[in-house]
């Protein structure tokens, strides 16, 4: 009986991305810090500031493009930050508009560029044109924060984790996995959504990284091809969320979301008390699949073969591209219990099973875990700094 070919291929790229995906402990996912008062809608450091009117080439989405820079560049000096921009003609006529993408990478310290694949958490940061004053929370402010959050969670293990790796030179090439967080500009359409008005950000980005080769004998021709997955978070915050597993060839990477999201609801990790899982499709059967899926910032990427795993609800939010999609109308504790899985998934992609506890752990009163770096991690930003 002859195998079809892309169920091989499917077979392969699960046995290859499996073998690299490590579940954490129960010790370690209670470990795992809760975004807190970081999260208050009026007030919180990461998501309150991008509780605005973001629309492209405005003064707004510059300040809200300015939180991000100093997130990154203050409580996180390890990563490398860059801004893609792109000049392009919208729906609207007129002038043209520049688009800002943001890329925050954190890579092993011994990796050279060209040969280390990534994992890649992405959501956009624009709001919609109309109506006017649209704030989009769950579209996308809150999965912002969620992403912000996570890098922050998993910054000092994996100082640690790198640092014992090379403490004892227990590395190769295999190890050469890094982080990459994507703040996506011109997601939404400005007039209706079409190929052409819609994923402006995404679309320049996906080009330029496709058409930008890596110096020659490196594992990667280009930036796109180091993306091992690219996870997509869009429209999350509204309460009781179902989100389904959208391809075969990440079915894999959704169950063990989903299975994080089992477990730390048994552990009472998680705080939202919804009626149903926000994973639902764990058991969902290969002959299922129809090609369907929602498009949005993944869809240039996936177009050049990159491997995707989209979450987004279906059905949407009932406030979707209403004026009620605000900071009032978020839902707390789904908001967190979102920030919690993607750091969760984040940590057992990166392998950071017995580094979650690295330095001194406290709480404040708001459940928040502080870690404090290593001796050795602040030393570096010390040196850093001066």
């Amino acid at each position: 009986m002859v195998r079809p070919l892309y169920a091989f291929v499917s077979s392969f790229l699960h046995l290859t991305l499996l073998s690299a995906y490590t579940p954490l402990s129960d010790s370690s996912l209670q470990v795992l810090p809760f975004p807190g008062s970081d999260f208050d809608i009026h007030s919180g450091s990461l998501l309150a500031p991008i509780l605005k009117v973001r629309v492209p080439g405005t003064p707004a989405i510059e300040e809200v493009r300015q939180h991000f820079v100093d997130f990154f560049s203050s409580q996180l000096p390890n990563w490398k930050i860059s801004l893609q921009n792109s000049t392009q003609n919208t729906a609207l006529g007129g002038a043209p508009i520049t688009f800002v993408n943001i890329v925050a990478t954190r890579d092993p310290p011994w990796a050279r560029e060209g040969h280390v694949e990534r994992l890649t958490l992405a959501a956009h940061y624009d709001s919609k044109y109309t109506p006017s004053g649209f704030i989009g929370a769950t579209d996308s402010a809150a999965p912002c924060a969620m992403l912000m959050h996570a890098a922050r969670s998993l910054d000092v293990a994996l100082t640690a984790k790198w640092d014992a790796m090379q403490a004892g030179g227990d590395f190769g090439f295999e190890d050469d996995l890094g982080l990459q967080v994507l703040l996506l500009d011109g997601e939404e359409a400005f007039i209706a959504w079409t190929a052409t008005d819609s994923l402006y950000g995404a679309r320049a980005l996906a080009q330029e990284w496709d058409s930008t080769f890596n110096p020659a004998m490196s594992t990667y021709k280009n930036k796109l091809n180091s993306i091992r997955l690219f996870m997509l978070l869009d429209l999350l915050g509204s309460q009781d969320p179902r989100v389904p597993s959208y391809f075969l060839t990440t079915h894999w990477a959704y169950k063990n979301l989903a299975l994080l999201e089992q477990r730390m609801r048994n552990l009472q990790v998680l705080k939202s008390r919804s009626s149903h899982p926000f994973l639902p499709d764990s058991n969902k059967d290969q002959g299922t699949w129809y090609g369907g899926f929602i498009e949005d910032d993944h869809v240039p990427f996936m177009a050049r073969g990159v491997e995707i795993l989209h979450i987004i609800p279906s059905p949407f939010p009932r406030v979707w591209h209403t004026m009620d999609d605000d900071g009032e109308h978020l839902d707390g504790p789904t908001v967190e219990d979102w920030a919690m899985l993607t750091t969760a998934f984040a940590a057992e992609w990166m392998d950071l099973e017995g580094h979650l506890n690295a330095g001194k752990v406290k709480r404040d009163g708001d459940g928040v875990v502080e870690h404090e770096a290593s001796e050795k991690g602040r030393r570096r930003l010390e040196k850093d700094e001066l």
